[in-house]
């Protein structure tokens, strides 16, 4: 005997209302900052009941992290199949980057958690942790890459991916324009070397 299990779908209502909670609560972030960030805030925004919100996100910093998990779907090169090999799968992750911190959203509330993570630990460990787990994907791409002899054998996967990704975030906070997307190759020869 054998069952089949029906994938559970998610009511279309409750995916709209996840989505607008969601846009909401980078609007709000990015507009007023966490010092600023009420989940009164984002009801409003979003015309949905607090109670609602309450509901599916105990604390602020829940509703913040669905929120950028939900909005900015990092590419998995090291899981997909890429052409290009190593130097292509860390392209499409700094192309990646740069396109996020390019949105007026997405990159309007990196300063904010920036600036709450000087005073506020829970924001700290959110965006250290938060930081962490996307930059990983990266360092096993590099890691990879370097094992395979496609990257040279003197690269720090750590150290080569703090530059990457640290060169992106300078140039959102403190250049008066992002990184433009299709100088995404170039970081990426800088930091790795030429093909």
């Amino acid at each position: 005997m054998s069952y089949i299990v029906e994938p559970v779908r998610e009511d279309p209502r409750v995916a709209r209302t996840r989505e607008a909670v969601g846009r909401a609560t980078l609007q709000v972030l990015a507009e007023r900052g966490y010092a600023g960030f009420t989940v009164e805030a984002v009801a409003d925004e979003a015309r949905v009941a607090r109670s609602t919100i309450y509901r599916h996100w105990p604390t602020r910093i829940a509703l913040i992290s669905d929120a950028l998990d939900a909005l900015n779907r990092q590419p998995r090169p090291d899981r997909d199949e890429v052409a290009g090999g190593a130097r292509a799968k860390v392209e499409v992750l700094v192309t990646h980057l740069t396109e996020a911190f390019t949105d007026s959203l997405l990159s309007s509330c990196m300063p904010a958690l920036v600036e709450a993570a000087e005073h506020e630990p829970e924001v700290a460990a959110f965006l250290h942790g938060y930081s962490a787990t996307r930059r990983a994907t990266l360092v096993r791409v590099l890691e990879a890459g370097i094992a395979s002899g496609e990257l040279p054998s003197h690269l720090d996967p750590e150290l080569a991916s703090v530059a990457l990704a640290g060169a992106v975030a300078y140039y959102r906070t403190m250049t008066p324009e992002p990184l433009p997307t299709e100088r995404a190759a170039d970081l990426v020869t800088q930091v790795l070397g030429p093909p």
